[in-house]
Order: structure tokens, then C-alpha cells, then sequence
């Protein structure tokens, strides 16, 4: 059981909760995530781990109340259990000093954005953060990102805060500035991280992605999260979760992302309506 000690509201149905588990923060590194089972008869979802922290034996995951289990994870309190967490997943990002590092964050992809820039930060580079939210209601982690990055630009669809705009358009005015950036780094909706990556590639900008494909088992064994990198068939649990934005078929990862969205909706509202009743 994995024990729930503390849980913050950051925005509209978004969720931070730091739980005990230990075997998992001794070992977890930027990019990996955990899959957690919220009940026996529940599925496991992957999500990735926002904070760790090896002396304390925790780790912070984020997570926003959008189907089912997220609604499940998010009713739990302080002292509540988790029964099964998996973890850590995934291959670590990899840190290196490579010198001027973008790091972009969407919406929720904000949060695991912020030990990715710390571990950055920490190998000498100079680190750039582009957050974008949907609007100010929205924001959440900016001063935990200002302290572990060299900037810090925040953009808003709404133009609620910061700049008015996408992530893109930041990146794009660095890009026509002249400034040099040797990585990039998106983590965020597929759509963002496809924007992105079209954005760099005739610049020549490696750019990393951290996939969200959809994941049953998150050892390699259901075949459930394969995506095509490269023109060929990878697993983002085992061979990923992190890819070259460049070779990722991004279409067909999009695609795969809505194949269950219709049985998603009619399980939600009718868990919904058996929870009322």
C-alpha cells in the first residue's frame, strides 16, 4: 500500500498528490513515470512523476480528473492508500551538458517538466522553460520552474497571463531572435510535442519528446503503447517513453490516442451515475 501524505488542488480539477514509496524514489530519474491501479478490480493508468525525492522517500505525481480512474485517484485524501503503484517506468531522459537547453511544457506536461529542468540545470546547461496553459485559472508550478531554470516564459491561449499565444509561437520568436538553442525538450499533449517538433526540424534542433500513448500493462508485454519511430514499430514503456520528435509518426499516434475515447465517455458517466445513486 502506498500512503497518500499529502494532496493540493493546482487548478480546475487538477490534482497534486505526494505519496510514500520508497523502493520507487530511491531509484526514479526525470522522465519515468509509475502506473497505478487505484482498486484490484480498477485498470492502471501511467502517470509520470512530477517530484521525487530519495530522503524523504516520496514522490509527487500530477494528474488532471478527466475519465474514470483519474476521478477514482482524485477522491482519495491525506492518510487514504494506494494499493498498486508500478514504478519507476520508462528510460530516464537523457542529461548531459549540451549547453542551451529549451524546455517545453503543456498543461499537465508542465509538472514533469520541472525535475527534467532541475537535472538539467544541475549538468551546467542553461536552461530556457516555455510553459503554456490554457488560461491563468489554469497556471500552476511557475515559481517551482523559475527556480530551476535560467528563464522562464509563460503563454497562455487566452492571453489570461503571460504571452498571448502557444508555446510554438514563444519558441518560434526565439528561434527568429537568433538565439541559439542546441536541445529542445516537449513534454505536453501529442498535438503540442507534433507542433513542436515540425517547428524544429528544418532547423536541425535535436528535439526530444516524452509520449502519452495509450499503456494497459507498462512492461512491454501488451503491445497496447506501440508507436512508429523512424518506420518502426517501438514500445513507449520500454523503449521510450522518451523519442526524437523528428522520426515519431505523430498522425498515427494521434489516431491511436482517440481509438478508445467513445467507450471512455460511456464507462465515465456510468460509473458517474452509480456513484450518485
Amino acid at each position: 500500500m502506498f500512503k497518500i501524505l499529502e494532496k493540493q488542488l493546482l487548478g480546475p480539477k487538477i490534482q497534486c498528490i505526494v505519496i510514500a514509496a520508497p523502493l520507487v524514489a530511491q531509484k526514479a530519474e526525470p522522465g519515468q513515470f509509475v502506473m497505478v491501479r487505484v482498486h484490484k478490480k480498477g485498470k492502471r493508468i501511467p502517470l509520470s512523476l512530477a517530484d521525487f525525492n530519495p530522503r524523504q522517500n516520496t514522490i509527487t505525481i500530477v494528474f488532471q480528473e478527466i475519465g474514470k480512474t483519474t476521478h477514482q485517484l482524485g477522491a482519495l485524501d491525506n492518510g487514504d492508500s494506494i494499493p498498486d503503484l508500478l514504478g519507476p517506468q520508462g528510460n530516464p531522459t537523457e542529461i548531459s551538458n549540451f549547453g542551451n537547453v529549451v524546455v517545453v511544457g503543456g498543461g499537465i506536461g508542465v509538472a514533469p517538466v520541472f525535475p527534467l529542468s532541475r537535472k538539467l540545470k544541475e549538468a551546467g546547461n542553461h536552461v530556457t522553460a516555455i510553459l503554456g496553459y490554457r488560461s491563468k485559472e489554469y497556471l500552476f508550478w511557475e515559481e517551482k520552474l523559475r527556480s530551476v531554470s535560467d528563464q522562464t516564459v509563460i503563454a497562455t491561449n487566452d492571453g489570461s497571463y503571460g504571452k498571448k499565444g502557444f508555446v510554438t509561437d514563444v519558441l518560434a520568436e526565439m528561434m527568429a531572435s537568433g538565439k541559439k538553442i542546441d536541445r529542445v525538450v516537449a513534454i505536453g499533449p501529442a498535438v503540442m510535442m507534433k507542433a513542436i517538433s515540425d517547428l524544429t526540424r528544418a532547423s536541425g534542433i535535436t528535439t526530444i519528446v516524452s509520449l502519452n500513448s495509450l499503456m494497459v500493462c507498462g512492461m512491454g508485454m501488451c503491445g497496447a503503447c506501440r508507436v512508429t519511430v523512424n518506420n518502426k514499430t517501438r514500445f513507449t514503456c520500454m523503449d521510450g517513453p522518451d523519442f526524437d520528435g523528428h522520426q515519431v509518426n505523430f498522425e498515427e499516434l494521434m489516431k491511436r490516442l482517440d481509438t478508445y475515447k467513445e467507450e471512455e465517455k460511456v464507462v465515465f458517466e456510468k460509473w458517474q451515475k452509480e456513484t450518485v445513486l
